[in-house]
């Protein structure tokens, strides 16, 4: 064995060339695809992220909706008939969950609940001087929603500890600070229904990149909420809920449901257009990669098969000096290997400088303000993938054509010299 690698090093350094050119195409090859799977994985992480940090696994509310049962089924004589009700309201419900603290209390002992939260949410009208604009306010732990939901990576002014020591204090949407012309310190008055006024003083700025949400929602501390609705400590509007495994949220969900007698969504209910836009992102990204690899095999492939017809006249030398057709597959083997761990290798570290180059391209947008360069995702079995595939390709580029040497007649090729 050490001598037939002597003689593929001896090969391969001979036509230094055509050697430089296999390995380059296998590092362009590797190179690329960690390159663009790097790029279009962290691009679809960052998107993900984008709804799933603010999305709970499974959201506790009680839903406005009409009696299932209405008073025509309790009369006997209509219940063998088709009985129908035309403009149907809705029953007269509180918004509150009924028995919330107990609820919490038991849902963050369940070992697959990461945490799980109360809100409270109201809608109000923002007041500034003239200026009146509906929306929404939702009272939080901010602790908790940091924790969760990484709220703190959404502010674009002020801090989240400020609305924590801050009495009365408000976070704003973005939307809702520019129609107002508000920043952080100033005073904005709020109104319910009840038509009541409550000064509160803008302590930061929150953007989530959806527009339409950072143009009426805004944040409090629970208490400020509650204090606004004229509303007693145990009033909770919903339960947020965080899961250690998010495939988990569908069942526990309908058993909240059944439990409790509260409406509980899970997270791919909510959004299943957001899921299917995933998963398309995903197969064109591995498509695409895929395809990249592939192609850089068959470069591989034409560059050996072209070494192997240089080579006949040594080939046959070999066989004449007694190497057997099994000791030439086993040289042509080896140049093909190590094309491939050279090639691969050094793919691998071009890949990694051109993803650490696009990771510090600035990239600024309104809409992801906490985004400041291009997404980059640097997993380590895309690296795994990419020297597997340079060996694999490597190994059935080399396979091949070393089938066509093994089988060269020496005679035939040295009677042709």
């Amino acid at each position: 064995m050490k001598l037939i690698l002597a003689i593929a090093k001896t090969h391969l350094v001979s036509k230094i060339k055509q050697t430089t050119i296999a390995a380059l195409g296998v590092t362009f090859g590797i190179g690329s695809y960690i390159t663009l799977v790097s790029f279009m994985t962290g691009l679809n992480d960052m998107l993900d992220d984008l709804v799933l940090n603010q999305t709970p696994h499974i959201h506790i509310f009680n839903e406005i909706e009409p009696s299932k049962d209405q008073p025509v089924d309790l009369y006997s004589e209509f219940e063998n008939s088709l009985n129908i009700v035309s403009s149907i309201k809705p029953k007269q419900t509180q918004k509150k969950i009924h028995n919330a603290v107990p609820i919490l209390q038991l849902l963050n002992k369940d070992k697959n609940v990461r945490g799980a939260i109360p809100q409270v949410k109201t809608q109000i009208f923002y007041i500034a001087g003239p200026i009146e604009l509906g929306g929404n306010i939702t009272g939080i732990d901010i602790r908790r929603e940091m924790e969760l939901f990484e709220f703190k990576n959404y502010l674009v002014e002020g801090s989240a500890e400020a609305l924590e020591n801050t009495d009365s204090g408000i976070i704003l949407g973005s939307g809702i600070a520019e129609k107002l012309s508000l920043k952080k310190n100033d005073r904005v008055q709020v109104t319910t229904s009840t038509g009541k006024l409550f000064p509160l003083k803008v302590v930061g700025i929150y953007q989530s990149g959806i527009a339409d949400l950072d143009n009426v929602q805004s944040f409090a501390t629970i208490k400020t909420v509650q204090r606004i609705m004229g509303e007693p400590e145990n009033y909770i509007t919903d339960i947020n809920v965080k899961l250690y495994d998010i495939s988990k949220a569908l069942p526990m969900a309908q058993t909240v449901e059944q439990q409790f007698n509260v409406k509980a969504v899970d997270i791919n209910t909510a959004n299943a257009q957001f899921e299917t836009g995933t998963s398309i992102r995903n197969l064109i990204t591995y498509a695409v990669s895929i395809t990249l690899l592939i192609v850089a095999g068959f470069g591989i492939y034409n560059i050996l098969n072209m070494l192997i017809y240089e080579k006949m006249k040594d080939i046959a030398i070999l066989k004449a000096t007694g190497f057997s057709g099994r000791d030439v597959q086993l040289i042509f083997m080896c140049q093909a290997l190590i094309i491939g761990i050279v090639g691969g290798l050094i793919g691998l570290l071009l890949g990694f400088v051109l993803s650490s180059i696009i990771d510090n391209i600035p990239f600024e947008t309104q809409a992801l303000p906490t985004i400041t360069t291009y997404p980059i995702n640097y997993r380590i079995w895309h690296y795994y993938i990419g020297i597997i595939f340079a060996l694999f390709s490597t190994f059935f580029a080399g396979y091949l054509p070393s089938i066509r040497a093994k089988k060269i007649d020496p005679v035939e090729i040295i009677r042709g010299q």
